[in-house]
């Protein structure tokens, strides 16, 4: 298993340090802010250890609110807001210096049947046939930062679509949508929940991505600044985050120095598993 990943296991795995109270903390590995897939996904960890386990997690909302600190551990307090007959609501606030730095509503329900559906998948390459992350960061960045960021990330994304990088020297390379595919980098244990919360965590990863693909932007030009706002997802099946799946994401819409972007997640047999919308801060100056 990968150093990274296995870092990644150890930081959602929450100590609780009373009922309904756990405790969180960043990679030892800390940026200037912490990553807000990884609050979500901690969050959703302490949301789903207050709830059986026969009633898994079908959607979440989420706002961030302040800008976390890694050097700091995160306190998560949980609002069992009802245990009904059927469905299971609870809300979590993050709290780090006396404040609230994100808040999170999930909802819970007993496995039904029902009537069934889902949009086809697109058209993608097979993960295989597409070039390794490293291959395509080294003629950007060069080696060194190609590795370096490889090996901080615990998942396996494989691009079938341009690069922000790309998009931003290449303006014809400019696109509304991304296809990635992903995989965490080893293998995992028969928890739910735990693929779940690795899909939350990795669902922030690209997805704002998608936006600034859109206009030839990309983090790090010197000139685009840009955080998460709020975050929904909706879990239609279960998955495992220790396959691949096919990550299709688009904006529909940008403007106000915010931009919306959306996701569906697939799974390789083209099962629709995972539903995703995220609106997100972006500011571009002159340079």
């Amino acid at each position: 298993m990968k150093e990274s990943l296995k870092a990644l296991l150890d930081i959602l795995d929450l100590e609780q340090i009373e009922n309904d109270i756990f405790r969180g903390r960043s990679p030892e590995d800390r940026q200037q802010r912490v990553f807000g897939g990884q609050v979500a996904g901690q969050a959703l960890v302490a949301a789903g250890r207050t709830v059986p386990p026969n009633r898994p997690v079908h959607s979440l909302h989420a706002y961030f609110i302040r800008p976390g600190d890694p050097s700091v551990p995160i306190v998560y307090t949980v609002d069992r807001v009802r245990d009904g007959r059927s469905f299971t609501t609870r809300r979590v606030l993050a709290i780090q210096h006396g404040k609230a730095i994100f808040s999170l509503s999930a909802s819970f329900q007993i496995v039904e049947d029902g009537p069934a559906h889902h949009a086809p998948m697109p058209d993608a390459p097979d993960p295989e046939s597409i070039p390794l992350a490293q291959d395509r960061l080294t003629p950007l960045f060069g080696e060194r930062f190609a590795t370096d960021f490889v090996a901080r990330r615990p998942f396996d994304v494989r691009h079938a679509t341009p690069l922000t990088w790309e998009a931003a020297k290449d303006p014809a390379l400019a696109t509304p949508e991304s296809k990635v595919w992903l995989k965490v980098d080893g293998e995992l244990p028969d928890d739910p929940l735990l693929h779940v919360c690795l899909m939350t965590y990795a669902s922030d990863m690209t997805l704002l991505d998608t936006v600034l693909l859109n206009h030839g932007l990309a983090w790090g030009d010197k000139r685009t600044m840009g955080a998460s706002l709020d975050h929904a997802m909706w879990f239609h099946k279960p998955f495992r985050a220790d396959d691949w799946l096919l990550y299709y994401q688009d904006t529909p819409f940008a403007g106000g120095a915010r931009g919306l972007a959306r996701g569906q997640v697939y799974t390789r047999e083209g099962d629709l598993v995972v539903s995703v919308m995220q609106e997100g801060l972006i500011r571009v100056t002159d340079t």
